[in-house]
C-alpha cells in the first residue's frame, strides 16, 4: 500500500484512508459447491458482506467453464463435490482458490497444505473478510 504511494509515508492521514481504500478492493467470487441452498445462502451472505458473486457451479465441469466465461478473482471450492474432488478442481483453475467444507481443517490438513489452494475456510465461518485475507496476496 504505501510502497506504490511514497507520501503515504510521511502522512498518517494517507496511510490510514490508502488501508480503508485497500479493504473495500472489489474481489470477484465463484462459489463451486454441490449443494444448492449451500450456494445460495453462500452467495447471499457474501454479497450483503460486499463480495460480488459471479456465478456459481456444483460441478467441476461447470466451474471451469465459468471461470473462463466470468473470470472470477477467487473460487471457493468444496473440498467435497458429490463424487468429484475439490482437491483435483483446484489444480485446475487458473484462479485463487479457497477451499470450503463443513469439516474442520484439521480432517484434511495433509490435503489442504499440499493443494495449491491459498487457504481453507470452514463453511460455518465464511465470511467476504476471511475471503478477502486469503484472495489478497500478502502485503496488501
Amino acid at each position: 500500500m504505501t510502497g506504490r504511494c511514497p507520501a503515504a509515508r510521511h502522512f498518517p492521514w494517507l496511510r490510514r484512508r490508502l488501508a480503508a481504500d485497500a479493504d473495500r478492493v472489489q474481489i470477484r467470487c465463484l462459489i463451486v459447491d454441490d449443494n444448492e441452498r449451500f450456494l445460495e445462502a453462500a452467495r447471499l451472505l457474501l454479497e450483503r458482506e460486499g463480495l460480488t458473486v459471479v456465478g456459481t457451479a456444483t460441478t467441476s465441469a461447470a466451474a471451469l467453464r465459468l471461470e473462463a466465461e466470468l473470470r472470477p478473482d477467487v473460487a471457493l471450492v468444496d473440498i467435497r463435490l458429490g463424487e468429484e474432488s475439490g482437491f483435483d478442481l483446484a489444480g485446475r483453475l487458473g484462479v485463487t482458490v479457497i477451499l470450503i467444507s463443513t469439516y474442520e481443517q484439521s480432517e484434511y490438513a495433509e490435503e489442504i497444505a499440499a493443494s495449491p489452494a491459498a487457504g481453507f475456510i470452514p463453511k460455518a465461518r465464511l465470511s467476504a473478510a476471511a475471503v478477502a485475507r486469503l484472495a489478497r496476496p500478502p502485503g496488501q
